[in-house]
């Protein structure tokens, strides 16, 4: 089977625009909930590992198991951590920080313009004020739950990887607190229970939950049609090749 580029996501949500865009075959690859199809003549696979480290570690493992792997390609929404960069703004990071161990990563380049700031990832949510304003002084514009752990199985494997994240929200405007993060499950799927008991003890802020889902939604989008565009721009691989 020849190589394929493979789109990683952590949420349903973020697989569900390449989905669509791409008109791609939900099929499992290797142990990883996913799709098939291609871009012309060019493979590709997009998968879901579900949030976190450990899972985005895992869910790439299984997939670099199962398939022939060229390129992988990180997509999906970041929280920003200042007021700069507004909901939808797509991030390109040019290092990624693993914020448990330190360890730093840098993206290979794809597609058009520069990469730029430094995306962190955490398992923990991070919403201390002085904690926020040390990681903008160290440049970090955006903060997510899997690139780091992504990025460091690519290492092990000598697989390239790219990421195109966009801002769904702030960290700064205290939209998400320790009960929306936990609004949905590990898969990445939404906890219904758990929304509809958030609703009944805080009907109030049920606006800010459909603004914060309007944001999700922009930032699938956003992220999904620059990583296609990305890939596409790459053309289609030589005759003979093995890709």
């Amino acid at each position: 089977m020849p190589a394929a580029v493979a789109f990683v996501c952590a949420m349903p949500m973020e697989l569900a625009p390449l989905v669509r865009s791409l008109s791609l075959t939900k099929q499992t690859v290797g142990t990883v909930e996913g799709a098939v199809g291609r871009i012309g003549a060019r493979p590709v696979v997009a998968v879901v590992t579900g949030m976190g480290t450990a899972l985005a570690a895992a869910g790439v493992e299984a997939l670099l198991a199962a398939r022939d792997i060229d390129r992988v390609v990180v997509v999906g929404i970041t929280g920003a951590v200042g007021d700069e960069l507004p909901v939808g703004a797509l991030v390109r990071p040019e290092r990624v920080v693993d914020g448990a161990s330190g360890a730093a990563f840098r993206p290979d380049p794809l597609g058009p313009g520069p990469l730029s700031g430094t995306l962190w990832t955490s398992d923990s949510l991070i919403t201390d004020a002085a904690t926020l304003a040390r990681l903008r002084g160290d440049g970090v514009v955006a903060l997510d739950m899997e690139t780091a752990a992504v990025a460091a199985v690519c290492r092990r494997h000598a697989v390239p990887w790219s990421v195109f994240r966009a801002i769904s929200d702030r960290a700064t405007d205290g939209s998400v607190d320790d009960e929306v993060f936990h609004l949905s499950h590990q898969d990445g799927t939404p906890d219904v229970r758990a929304v509809v008991a958030y609703v009944v003890r805080h009907p109030g802020r049920i606006p800010a939950l459909a603004r914060m889902a309007k944001g999700s939604r922009l930032a699938t989008e956003e992220a999904a049609s620059a990583a296609i565009a990305a890939v596409t721009a790459l053309g289609d691989p030589p005759p003979d090749a093995t890709v």
